[in-house]
């Protein structure tokens, strides 16, 4: 048994491996698993750990490095290499890893103590069974041909996080994610189980599949990694789902929103400080209609803040990192302006559904607390297949933008004159090929409106000395406990010049009270 840690869940899937063609292993293969892994109950990890693995502390975890010397792949000089993760307190959880030889061949990838550096750690492994990967990371000549970077990363629960060329890492995907919101709690399904096609001396891209597994559901995954200045993960997924969820949240994205110039700091010498700035949402009306851009921007609210938007057909959304400006952070070595856009682009038509958004309270940048995903209007019954594919972009400074105009920046608050009690001020900057084309003394209109909680007092435009145009909206909140929702955007005559900017504004805090 090569997996001495994890038994329960290896063994059954050497019983429906046992019987497979070495060189039939692919897609159908692994959709077979989950189906059938999905119809019998569901087995947890073994989490166990030897004591002084268990017993280490954050930097004690973080001494711990794969060697780079044994990378999979390295002797042979192939485009990519796999380096593993140790299994810690911080990871318990083992996957099973194996290469797909180009005969069909399933080479599993075993533990060894040997490859891995355990820094100032004491630690005997002499005595330590095979206890697996915790995950894995693909390197790549993405931005230097003699230097092979860090890709795509594979690590804890179904979390990925991949770069394109000149970023660096940020917000995070996943698999999936079960009742995030509206649940009786939140469900983290996980990849139990990788196999990692061994790519040709001239491959440009690298294919992967995936078990998922939790609870409630299970699923296969098909991964095609294409890295370049905007890496393109295709992602192909089947699932099966146990028992009846609340929320199958489908391409899920995960970040960090600290504060920005819609919700500045009165204390951090940082202007910004996020891994994204705002939600973008593209919908059609209907079959053939015209396509929608939304714009939400982010925020740090004192309490949980879920919304979302209703579609019939999903153009595509995604968590954006507009503001690519060092001057909006000042941070010389988090550097968030080089921390991606990640843009799900649905293949084919997902059917009717909403774009979900929670926002959490985040107390410092260490913590995600922003999480988009797509909810189809109708759940698979348990035990029938849902199946969908995507593109998911890890876009830098060129990333997708409405093909019209877009929101620049928002930014809240009085200027020179006083604003009334409950009323609320935002400067809305637009910028884009529609308002760059028109000409000179072109009237614009400011559209605006209060959805929820609110009654738009002014709403006007003006053209910007830098380009662009500004859209000022003074609002009276209705009632002071509640969020205000409000949609603007710029026109000329009938025709939209501008994406639609949906802030949703959460309560002030509470007054501290001595």
């Amino acid at each position: 048994m090569r997996r001495a840690c994890f038994p329960a869940l290896w063994l059954s899937l050497l019983g429906l491996l046992a019987p497979l063609p070495a060189a039939a292993f692919g897609w159908d293969e692994v959709a077979a698993l989950a189906q059938q892994t999905a119809a019998r109950p569901y087995a947890a990890p073994d989490i166990a750990l030897p004591p002084a693995l268990a017993a280490l502390d954050y930097d004690g975890r973080r001494d711990i490095r794969y060697r780079p010397d044994r990378a999979v792949w390295r002797d042979a000089a192939l485009p990519f290499q796999l380096q593993f993760f140790h299994r810690t307190g911080a990871h318990p959880e083992a996957v099973a890893i194996d290469t797909i030889e180009p005969d069909g061949r399933l080479r599993p990838l075993p533990y060894r103590a040997a490859d891995y550096d355990f820094g100032g750690q004491r630690l005997d492994s002499s005595t330590w069974p095979d206890l697996g990967h915790a995950g894995f990371r693909v390197h790549y000549a993405l931005n230097d041909p003699a230097y092979l970077d860090e890709l795509i990363v594979f690590l804890g629960a179904s979390y990925f996080r991949a770069l394109g060329r000149d970023q660096q890492y940020g917000l995070s995907a996943r698999g999936l994610a079960i009742d995030t919101v509206g649940g009786a709690g939140e469900e983290f399904p996980r990849f139990a189980h990788f196999w990692i096609e061994r790519p040709a001396p001239d491959a440009r891209t690298l294919t992967l599949y995936a078990l998922l597994d939790s609870p409630r559901a299970s699923g296969a995954y098909r991964f095609v990694v294409t890295p370049g200045e905007e890496t393109v993960v295709t992602v192909q997924l089947q699932l099966y789902l146990r028992a009846a969820v609340a929320q199958l949240g489908i391409a899920p994205l995960t970040s960090m929103f600290l504060h920005g110039e819609n919700q500045p700091s009165a204390t951090d010498f940082r202007p910004e400080v996020h891994d994204s700035d705002g939600l973008m949402v593209a919908a059609a009306a209907g079959s053939g209609g015209a396509t929608e851009w939304l714009w939400r921007p982010l925020v740090n609210p004192a309490a949980p803040l879920a919304s979302s938007f209703a579609v019939t057909r999903l153009q595509g959304f995604g968590l954006m990192q507009r503001d690519r400006r060092f001057e909006a952070y000042e941070d010389t070595e988090a550097r968030y302006e080089r921390r991606p856009s990640a843009w799900v682009e649905p293949l084919g038509d997902w059917g009717p559904g909403r774009v979900e958004l929670l926002q959490l309270h985040a107390g410092d940048e260490t913590v995600d607390n922003i999480v988009a995903c797509w909810v189809p209007a109708q759940m698979p019954a348990p035990g029938q297949p849902l199946a969908l594919s995507y593109r998911l972009h890890w876009q830098g400074q060129a990333m997708q933008r409405p093909p019209a105009g877009w929101t620049v920046q928002s930014r809240r608050g009085r200027g020179w004159a006083p604003l009334a009690p409950g009323e609320l001020q935002f400067m809305v900057d637009f910028d884009g090929p529609a308002l760059r084309a028109l000409p000179a003394g072109t009237a614009v209109q400011a559209e605006a409106s209060a959805p929820a909680n609110g009654r738009v007092v002014d709403a006007r435009a003006w053209p910007l000395p830098t380009g662009g145009w500004r859209l000022q909206l003074r609002v009276q909140r209705l009632d002071p406990a509640l969020p205000v929702e409000l949609r603007a955007y710029l026109r000329r005559d009938q025709a939209a010049l501008t994406e639609t900017w949906v802030a949703l504004v959460p309560p002030d805090p509470a007054p501290a009270h001595e």
